[in-house]
């Protein structure tokens, strides 16, 4: 469950997988968001979702003739959208904050409708599937492969695919590729250090699309980079992580955290 209130600059290079690094252009928004994700157990490790969402979006500022103009952006005037959806969960790994073993997959499914108080029309479906292996003591692979998908020729920019970020594809910025549709996998290697110090080293591919069917290998971008590791609790296994991410381009980030990316 997640309430909460933004009110902070972005950016916005436009939409695409094409976008060039020095189309950078400066935004501002208020944002209420409200999300209720409520799961009941089913069967062993399988667990089935009601869900609701909500984004109250306003006094969205941008640069007049800029990208938001030209592209027509839904979503550059005041708006809100509103969804009830539902999820089946899968979920075999031995810890929720730091797993060394097991497999977790969650199906996604929420409809945004007039009939219930949106401003627009359109289905967001993610998946979201994560393996982790035992590679010795204390040392884990970690592997995610993650699709976030729009149906609909309605869908505000807050609700839009969003490349980057702390979790997926570290190395760019949170929004600096936007579309319809997002396909990432990304791995990781984890690995202890000294007592509660640990690193990781990780990399990845991926991409967004307008539609699901544009997607190709000639174009896919990638990112790496590394990281180090504090346990704050060392039985729960919640860690506190640094990552440093390099993707193409001019595009590279550090990430402070709490718990791993996936």
């Amino acid at each position: 469950e997640q309430v909460s209130f933004s009110s902070y600059p972005d950016k916005f290079w436009g939409l695409g997988k094409n976008t060039p690094d020095n189309a950078e252009e400066p935004y501002k928004f208020n944002q209420i968001y409200v999300y209720l994700h409520l799961l009941r157990k089913i069967a062993t490790n399988l667990f089935v979702g009601l869900a609701y969402e909500m984004q109250r979006v306003w006094k969205i500022t941008y640069v007049g003739g800029g990208l938001f103009d030209q592209q027509k952006i839904v979503g550059r005037e005041d708006y809100r959208v509103s969804g009830f959806g539902s999820s089946l969960t899968y979920d075999k790994r031995n810890n929720a904050f730091s797993p060394n073993r097991g497999f977790f997959g969650q199906l996604y499914v929420n409809h945004f409708d007039k009939f219930w108080g949106s401003d627009f029309n359109y289905t967001n479906i993610v998946l979201d599937l994560r393996k982790y292996i035992p590679v010795s003591k204390n040392q884990v692979l970690a592997f995610q492969l993650f699709s976030f998908n729009n149906t609909g020729n309605e869908v505000p920019i807050r609700s839009l695919a969003s490349f980057g970020g702390a979790n997926r594809m570290r190395g760019y910025y949170d929004g600096r590729y936007k579309d319809q549709q997002q396909l990432i996998f990304q791995g990781e290697y984890r690995f202890p250090i000294y007592k509660r110090f640990g690193a990781v080293a990780f990399g990845g591919a991926g991409n967004v699309s307008k539609k699901f069917a544009y997607y190709s290998l000639s174009d896919l971008k990638y990112s790496y980079g590394g990281g180090v590791r504090f346990a704050l609790d060392k039985k729960e296994k919640l860690n506190l992580r640094v990552d440093y991410g390099i993707g193409q381009g001019t595009n590279s980030g550090f990430y402070l955290q709490l718990g791993e990316a996936f």
